[in-house]
């Protein structure tokens, strides 16, 4: 791990991933944490620095400023799918792209941006495991994905545009946990909707392995592009059975209809356009963070789904 007194810039440390990874790298006792995220942090550590500032405000420059920063790790990324697309686009766009260039005019030697597996897209023609090299197709069956998508590209740039620089963009598989996202909230809806016909093999993965993902990329000599996988892949049916929830199933014809309806009456933890995720594959290789990062998943398949419920077993 790092050098003591070393600086890092957390953003989104408001959010559940944030809270984890700041409550971790305290404890290692290696760096001077400071936060940006615009929402309170609730239970945040006396010396963790919190700038209640939004990304894109001429204030997070100031941040960078101050002092010399050795780390940013961007959790910032918007994945509320109540939003419009305008606000994610200036959200993940923007202010991601502000973010890079901070970085890069105050030299900052190590950027971590936690992107999601989801930017590849689930799709018939998908094989068994994509790997990083692989296109970004998301948002050609997904308009809601286009600022996901467009934020890896960004951070894929600067990749190889900032070369003196250590780069790392991390894909993690759906997280679950006590995260708000739309894998997460679909295990605990009361009745699950499932598509006749269709079980497709998912890969979930942990809050706390992200997190353990993230310190691993903050080590010294690490760049690249990494997908970040759990303990292996099960059928979407597995997962629900650990939940314990009954099952709605809809003709996938249908779909459509009812997904509309579900998130008109605030019910739904996904927009009708994510419906793919219930239909094809999206499974990813995660073998490149194995071999240079040393990474591997230790908590279970089991033990992600519960953590999602927030409950024992």
């Amino acid at each position: 791990m790092a050098d003591a007194n070393q600086r890092i810039v957390i953003t989104g440390i408001a959010g559940r991933l944030g809270r984890l990874l700041a409550k971790r790298l305290h404890r290692s006792g290696n760096w001077e944490i400071i936060g940006i995220d615009r929402r309170p942090f609730e239970d945040k550590p006396a010396d963790v620095v919190h700038k209640r500032v939004d990304i894109r405000s001429g204030r997070t420059r100031d941040v960078f400023r101050t002092k010399p920063i050795s780390a940013l790790v961007h959790l910032g990324l918007m994945h509320d799918p109540r939003r419009s697309n305008r606000t994610h686009h200036q959200w993940n766009v923007v202010g991601t792209q502000h973010l890079l260039e901070y970085c890069m005019h105050f030299r900052v030697p190590k950027v971590i941006v936690v992107s999601s597996a989801a930017v590849y897209g689930p799709r018939p023609e998908n094989p068994q495991f994509l790997t990083e090299d692989s296109p970004l197709l998301a948002a050609q069956d997904d308009p809601s994905a286009l600022s996901l998508v467009e934020a890896d590209m960004l951070a894929n740039s600067f990749f190889w545009k900032y070369r003196e620089g250590e780069t790392v963009i991390l894909r993690p598989v759906h997280i679950l946990g006590q995260v708000v996202n739309a894998a997460s909230n679909y295990l605990r809806m009361e009745r699950i909707p499932v598509l006749l016909g269709y079980d497709p093999m998912m890969q979930v993965i942990h809050e706390a392995d992200v997190v353990d993902a993230v310190c691993a990329a903050l080590e010294p000599g690490v760049r690249g592009i990494y997908n970040v996988v759990g303990p292996g892949e099960v059928p979407i049916s597995v997962l629900i059975r650990e939940a314990g929830r009954p099952t709605f199933p809809i003709p996938h014809l249908a779909a459509p209809i009812v997904s509309k309806l579900f998130w008109n009456l605030g019910v739904a933890p996904f927009r009708g356009t994510e419906l793919n995720h219930l239909r094809y594959v999206c499974m990813v290789d995660g073998s490149r963070a194995r071999e240079d990062l040393g990474f591997r998943a230790t908590r279970t398949i089991k033990e992600a789904v519960h953590a999602a419920l927030d409950d024992t077993y």
